[in-house]
């Protein structure tokens, strides 16, 4: 008795297609059978050569699977082609089954086979016959068909198209950061998925000052989530460091800053760095001309020049920035240097300054106790530090209401790390003139936060959020550590805390 093979094929399975039954794949609603595909029109009321003339109602898209599988591995090298594409100006030669990866392309040549013949069946039966295994081994002779495709995406250039073009034939086609958007472009238009999606993934990990804001935009305009998405995680952790240093700033749209300005994850030393950050993007929208990032002072000057009848905010110019600058978190602005730059150049409404200046000397009358904050996620004290390449440990001290705190980085090995909080004596740290507190326990509530970028992933890491009285003698005085292991750097390490009500 023989022993069946384990490995053997799996057997047809038998489905109705249109009036009678047809042998056909599972996994493949069609392939290459035009009896049933016919039959499968008749069932749908479909006119078969209506079809060919409006691809729209023909699955293309099945038409294209053959087409694709079977151009693999076929060479093209001395074949005559079979059609020409005038487009941009020029004459493309290309061949049946490359096109078909592009669902315009194919569309296009559909409607031009329907149009050319009175029997696009017979015409459409023989081409596909031919990609079919062990049938007809040579191609029979074809009429070359000229299709016209107009586009009229301005960002599509005749390079960029014929890379395109070029990638049907290529499963990799060199592309650099610089002709990128253009090749996106030009998948677009031509319905080319494989190759789109190559272009979002260059794009992704190409995120820089310079391309942030064009790579945003594709992604809006095509619709592309993914690569939207990047971009503003990416902006989320790059605005103050570096993004803010350059004059690339002047490019990052308002929608896309309200959105990153909102992000629980956003990154920055401080809440006055992210203010500097802020004005220095409005100081160029303002001034066009301005071709350098300005000092600091030349940003403060240029405001205090404003009208001093009403803020800057309150005024036509800067109503419309409102929305952005609701996002900050003022009371994180600590130190009365920074606060009196905020009232002299006149930017801010009266009454957001009187608010904050009076939680500040409420929370100072009440131990540090921050009864007008409620919220960690969303309006937590925040400070922030980039742990670099040269970096084996690395701290800053804080100051807050009268209590001092150091936060810091270690590195344990090339991929281990761990961030922390801990508090330690005004006497032991040299601080600007500011109040001192001396009570023993401060009780506060933190998140410790970390994120590196790895193979174009953000990877994240973060504590609980951790309610603690910290004293000033071990192990009271230390917070819980974030322990990590990642190969990426920079990390971008945020502290987030308030001091609730004790």
């Amino acid at each position: 008795m023989k022993m069946l093979n384990p490995q053997r094929r799996a057997r047809l399975e038998r489905r109705m297609v249109g009036s009678t039954n047809r042998w056909r794949f599972p996994s493949k609603p069609f392939s290459g059978d035009l009896l049933g595909l016919s039959q499968r029109c008749k069932a749908l009321s479909v006119d078969l050569d209506e079809a060919l003339k409006n691809p729209d109602r023909l699955c293309v898209s099945q038409i294209q699977k053959i087409f694709s599988e079977t151009s693999k591995n076929k060479p093209v090298q001395g074949r005559e082609a079979d059609v020409i594409l005038e487009c941009l100006g020029s004459r493309w030669e290309l061949h049946q089954p490359q096109l078909f990866q592009s669902e315009t392309l194919s569309k296009l040549y559909l409607m031009a086979l329907a149009q050319s013949t009175k029997r696009p069946t017979k015409e459409l039966e023989s081409l596909l016959r031919a990609q079919m295994p062990g049938k007809i081994k040579e191609r029979p002779p074809t009429k070359k068909m000229i299709i016209s495709l107009k586009i009229n995406d301005p960002v599509v250039t005749k390079v960029a198209f014929a890379m395109a073009l070029k990638s049907l034939y290529l499963s990799q086609v060199e592309m650099n950061v610089d002709d990128v958007l253009a090749v996106l472009a030009s998948a677009h238009v031509l319905q080319f998925s494989s190759l789109f999606q190559r272009c979002v993934a260059v794009m992704m990990k190409g995120l820089t000052p310079g391309t942030i804001k064009s790579f945003y935009l594709a992604g809006c305009k095509y619709k592309e989530e993914q690569l939207t998405t990047a971009c503003e995680k990416w902006l989320e952790m790059n605005l103050v460091p570096l993004v803010g240093t350059q004059i690339h700033l002047r490019k990052i749209p308002q929608e896309l800053l309200h959105r990153v300005l909102r992000s629980p994850r956003l990154f920055t030393f401080d809440e006055f760095h992210l203010l500097k950050t802020l004005l220095l993007w409005v100081f160029l929208q303002l001034n066009p001309k301005v071709q350098t990032v300005p000092v600091q002072e030349t940003v403060l000057a240029f405001f205090t020049s404003f009208s001093r009848k009403n803020s800057f905010l309150d005024q036509d110019t800067g109503q419309s920035l409102v929305p952005l600058f609701l996002c900050l978190r003022l009371h994180g602005i600590i130190k009365g240097k920074n606060l009196e730059e905020l009232r002299h150049i006149n930017f801010f409404p009266e009454s957001w300054l009187i608010r904050v200046t009076a939680n500040h000397y409420h929370a100072l009358e009440s131990g540090g106790d921050m009864a007008h904050v409620k919220d960690l996620t969303t309006q937590a004290v925040r400070f922030g530090m980039l742990f670099n390449q040269e970096y084996t440990t690395h701290s800053e001290v804080i100051a807050i209401y009268g209590f001092f705190f150091e936060i810091k980085g270690v590195r344990h090995d090339t991929t281990s790390y761990s961030f922390y909080m801990q508090r330690v004596r005004h006497s032991d740290v040299v601080c600007e003139h500011g109040p001192v507190s001396l009570r023993a326990e401060r009780l506060v509530k933190y998140e410790i936060r970390a994120q590196t970028l790895v193979d174009g992933q953000w990877q994240e890491f973060r504590t609980n959020q951790i309610t603690q009285k910290f004293g000033f003698s071990k192990p009271s005085c230390k917070s819980h550590a974030l322990k990590i292991h990642t190969v990426g750097l920079p990390i971008y390490a945020s502290f987030s805390f308030i001091f609730p009500v004790s």
